[in-house]
This record gives C-alpha cells, structure tokens and sequence, in this order.
C-alpha cells in the first residue's frame, strides 16, 4: 500500500507515496483513497480533505501492469468506486500538485474544490494513445472548461499542458513554487475550520448540482466504452510497446 492518511487540524491529508514508481496507482490504492474520502466524510472533526503527492511527482496515472491484471465489471473496480466517493464528498477537497500529473491525475482535479500547481507541474491525458477513451467525465467537463478545440488537442491528441495552462483553463486556481505548493493548499484547507460546515456542505451541493448528473451518466458511458477499448487489439498494441519500451506502430489498424 503506497497511501498515506492522516487527520490533523481540521484537515484529513491523503498523500500517493510511492515516488519509486513515480506515483502509479494501482486498484489497491484506489480502493485505499475512496476508504480515506468516505472516512473523511463521516468524521465530524474533519472539515476539508487534502489530496497530495511526493515532491516532483503528483502521480504518473495508472500502474499499466496492474492495470491490465483488472478483472469484473469495470463500474465496480476500486478506480471506479474512488470515483464516486471523490465526487460525492460533501467536503471541500483541495489538491497540491507538486509536479507531473497524468491521466487520472489530471481528471481527478476536475472534480477537486481548490488546485494549486507547482510551476513543475505537467498535466496531460494520453488516453487515446494507449487505445483507450477519456475519463472520469472528462469528456464532459474537458470542453466545457476550455472549448472543443482545445479538449481536442489534450484528449484526442494527449498535448500535455504547464501550470500556467492549467489555471487559464479553470483547472487549477494558481502556480506557486514547487515548494510553497503544499503548505499553501494546507492552508486553504484548515480556513474552513473557521467557516460553518453545514453551509459549505450546502454550498457545494449548490454549485455542483448541475454539473453532477451529466458527470455521472458521462462516467457511466466513458467507462462502459474504456472496458470495450482494454480489451482493443489498438490497447494491447500500446500496452505491449509500453513494457517492451518501444513506440506502438498501429499502422495495421
């Protein structure tokens, strides 16, 4: 198990710590983050939830070996169930980015409260290049946030984009210096011991209760297409050439 929780002043901390695979998440600690969510959830001391990494790295997305040793119904995976905890936290939920953040570590900020960006960072969405589809309604929110043209070019085409990119598009709300990135989001996060916390719940459930719905239906469909694309000639092609350390030639499709 490679998270790291803890609760203290008002602000329960989840941290991916396992800087030796540069943050890869495996189903097991998906399973660990949404436990981590719900706890945060029903414990009355804590009044907003910090999601972290390791210095350099928020997290390089999914563990592909790990990845493609998945089996079941793919709504009821541990990375499907994170999903759904983290948007159905009450609580505000504020993410430190302290460097590269890819694949579902860029979608998972579009359903965090407050992002702040090392000016390390790096987010991209390469899922099309490894033969699979957006998600965690990406798909939705993606040009919603920054127009087609641009959702074209970080979906379809996987342009990763800097910090700076990330707070024009209305991902994150400001770059600090790598150093800074934590302690600043830390203290965004301890404010709310101050605010009334049956107000900010109700808040939030305002300002997202439009969007949630189609973000949900958007999982559901994005994860019914991603299971059908694993299981692609295109995706074993890309996850192939991933471990032999080679380009994938999909010429042939």
């Amino acid at each position: 198990m490679s998270i790291k929780t803890a609760v203290l002043n008002g602000v329960a901390t989840i941290e991916i710590a396992r800087p030796e695979k540069k943050n890869a998440l495996t189903m097991a600690m998906y399973g660990a983050m949404a436990e981590a969510l719900n706890a945060a959830m029903a414990d009355a001391a804590v009044r907003a939830v910090l999601i972290t990494g390791q210095p350099g790295i928020f997290t390089a997305g999914n563990d592909i070996e790990d990845f493609m040793q998945r089996r079941g119904e793919i709504a009821e995976s541990p990375a499907f169930v994170f999903m759904r905890a983290l948007l159905a936290c009450d609580k505000p939920v504020v993410a430190a980015v302290t460097g590269a953040a890819i694949g579902i570590g860029t979608t998972l900020l579009l359903h965090c409260d407050f992002v702040y960006v090392s000016d390390e960072a790096r987010l991209a969405m390469p899922f099309v290049s490894l033969g699979l589809v957006p998600e965690f309604g990406s798909s939705v929110v993606v040009p919603q946030l920054m127009g087609n043209v641009r959702a074209a070019e970080k979906l379809l085409l996987g342009d990763p984009f800097t910090a700076a990119e990330a707070v024009e598009f209305g991902i994150a709300n400001a770059v600090l210096p790598a150093g800074e990135v934590v302690n600043h989001a830390r203290r965004i996060a301890e404010r709310f011991n101050a605010l009334p916390p049956g107000a900010v719940q109700e808040s939030k459930r305002l300002l997202r209760r439009t969007r949630t719905p189609a973000v949900l239906e958007a999982i559901a469909i994005e994860g019914e297409q991603f299971a059908n694309r694993l299981r692609s000639p295109e995706a074993q092609e890309a996850f192939m050439a991933f471990f032999q350390k080679r380009k994938p030639d999909f010429s042939k499709f």
